[in-house]
């Protein structure tokens, strides 16, 4: 196991580089410092007097890659690359064009975020799983069919509508909680409840679709045939055999949404108020802060990653037919 998990984090080093290569041409290459410059400055205030000084602060009169005017080792470490892009992965994130710390405001906001997203990934999953199965008990029913008409209906709404709906029924008509807002010394459940709320109900109608998918495959099995003829309830072989046959395509599943528990959700959070890492990207892409948003591609490739390596370590633990080899 040990063997395996190095590996793997070998393996993500090339795919981790690849990524930070990627980043740093989209944004240096496609786009110049003197682009980035414009862009901050804005239209009226753009002269090269101007941009020069801009990019003297920010680091950005550097060379790209090779700087010929220093000696030894200063050569490929005074560079943008190397400031901008290769310090990523000591997680020194500098600071943003408006000079805050970017490390400081990830650690900061990333609470918000998790105190969003890891409930509405728990409760999402077992909501959704327990639909779905309730619907494959009642399968080839009325039930199931009104059912399924439900799920592509609550597919086809707009989540903007769940947010807003939400916001206007049970905070501005009900009164139950804030519409928006945060303030983790007081009571900050009450500002997280509605947020998890609009995202648990607004995933069910996808979710509970594709595990109803999922669990309807492995009832047509031929190990759940032998165990109906033995005489198994339906309880006994909907939690017993299809659920647990059918964990590799579900874990495979989640492993996506991962990321998604310490970057945050853009809508969600930006809707509410809620300081996390959804309306930080969000705000730094309207700023048009290109070191933020530098560190936030960054961030989120190496979650991914370890989504994946975590997804392939579960698969040992629902199918002792995988082996880590």
């Amino acid at each position: 196991m040990l063997a395996y998990i190095v590996r793997r984090l070998l393996y993500a080093i090339p795919i981790l580089i690849g990524v930070n290569l990627l980043t740093f041409t989209l944004f240096f290459v496609v786009n110049s410092p003197d682009d980035m410059a414009a862009s901050q400055l804005g239209d009226k205030y753009v002269t090269p007097e101007a941009i020069a000084n801009w990019k003297r602060k920010n680091g950005y009169d550097k060379p790209l890659f090779i700087n010929g005017e220093a000696g030894g080792l200063a050569a490929l470490t005074d560079t943008i690359f190397y400031t901008k892009s290769v310090r990523l992965f000591a997680f020194d994130f500098g600071r943003s064009e408006s000079g805050r710390d970017i490390t400081t405001d990830v650690s900061t906001r990333m609470w918000p975020s998790l105190a969003i997203a890891l409930p509405s990934f728990v409760l999402g999953i077992w909501v959704n799983i327990c639909v779905a199965l309730m619907v494959v008990m009642f399968r080839g029913t009325t039930l199931d069919r009104w059912a399924v008409f439900v799920f592509v209906c609550l597919m086809s709404i707009s989540y903007l509508f769940y947010i807003i709906g939400g916001q206007y029924l049970v905070a501005k008509q009900w009164m139950l909680v804030p519409v928006s807002g945060f303030d983790p010394a007081f009571e900050p459940w009450k500002f997280l409840l509605l947020p998890v709320l609009v995202s648990v109900v607004s995933g069910i109608g996808s979710g509970a679709r594709w595990y109803r998918s999922l669990f309807l495959e492995e009832a047509g099995q031929d190990y759940v045939r032998t165990a109906r003829a033995k005489g198994a309830s339906e309880i006994s072989i909907l939690f017993r055999h299809i659920l647990p046959n059918a964990m590799i395509p579900i874990l495979t599943g989640i492993v996506v949404l991962i990321p998604s528990l310490f970057m945050g959700s853009l809508l969600i959070e930006s809707f509410f108020g809620i300081p996390g890492l959804g309306s930080y990207m969000l705000d730094s892409i309207r700023s048009q802060d290109f070191a933020i948003v530098r560190s936030m591609v960054f961030i989120g490739s190496i979650l991914y990653i370890i989504g994946l390596i975590l997804t392939d370590i579960s698969y040992t633990l629902v199918d002792p037919r995988v082996r880590l080899n």
